[in-house]
């Protein structure tokens, strides 16, 4: 569905004789968005871990994590724009933080999030009344005649505060392809709305993926130095797709190999 609303911007755009760049601009900030997007998915995964939340209560729990996050997309992508138009020498500072994000994922240990330490749940529970014990799907119980957060409600939270925390990767990324409101929002709807699927998908499946994480450092150093440069030289779309196309594929086809190899090694 994402991919194929690029026919949809193709369309939408062709008046202007703007149709096949637009499409372009869209599928590489999809791609980009639903790379980076994969890193969410997996702290989604430790975070319902550490809570200890049954499958069944999942899905309604990232139904409004979802929902929220397309909210706060929507803020950071209008803030983001006018920024950067009232403030264009902010591109550089914008790539600059870009390329060292992408190298600071590489040099990472790979320590997965410790929801326990978010500074968010911290206050959270300090001023939420909360139980430990789930009641079913709600997100908030009477126990004792006192309504009470259950931790639902706090995995809800965690969820939002990790979808911030990717934005401010994501949303300049994808800035650095198109300033077009609607292209930006759409690409990241899209990658956002089919993370439920992904996330059901790829859960147990982390370690497979290994080579993935140099795919996206690879991707944030190129997007970031393409920002960075952005004010000199512009780098056309199809470039900066075919990389990104190019580096995703590189990544999981590496992991594959070394799935398949240690599985043949192992006695």
């Amino acid at each position: 569905m994402g991919l194929a609303f690029a026919g949809v911007i193709a369309w939408m755009f062709a008046d202007q004789g703007k149709g096949t760049a637009a499409a372009l601009d869209y599928l590489s900030a999809y791609l980009i968005e639903k790379s980076l997007s994969v890193d969410n998915v997996f702290v989604w995964a430790v975070i319902f871990a550490h809570f200890g939340v049954p499958l069944q209560y999942q899905h309604r729990t990232l139904f409004w994590g979802i929902f929220g996050a397309l909210v706060m997309r929507f803020v950071f992508i209008v803030a983001g724009v006018a920024v950067i138009e009232r403030f264009e020498a902010l591109l550089v500072v914008f790539g600059v933080f870009l390329i060292y994000t992408g190298v600071k994922l590489l040099r990472s240990d790979g320590k997965p999030l410790d929801p326990g330490e978010m500074a968010a749940l911290r206050w959270f529970r300090r001023l939420v009344p909360s139980t430990d014990e789930l009641d079913g799907q709600k997100m908030f119980t009477r126990r004792s005649g006192k309504w009470l957060a259950t931790p639902l409600l706090a995995v809800l939270v965690a969820v939002e505060v990790a979808d911030v925390i990717f934005a401010v990767d994501s949303v300049p990324a994808v800035l650095a392809i198109t300033r077009s409101r609607f292209i930006v929002f759409a690409s990241n709807a899209f990658a956002i709305l089919g993370l439920r699927a992904l996330y059901f998908l790829l859960a147990d499946m982390q370690n497979r993926f290994y080579y993935l994480k140099h795919s996206i450092s690879a991707i944030l150093v190129f997007v970031g130095v393409k920002m960075t440069v952005s004010l000199w030289l512009h780098l056309p779309t199809v470039a900066a797709l075919g990389f990104i196309a190019l580096a995703l594929l590189l990544g999981v086809g590496a992991s594959l190999l070394s799935s398949k190899a240690d599985a043949a090694a192992a006695p």
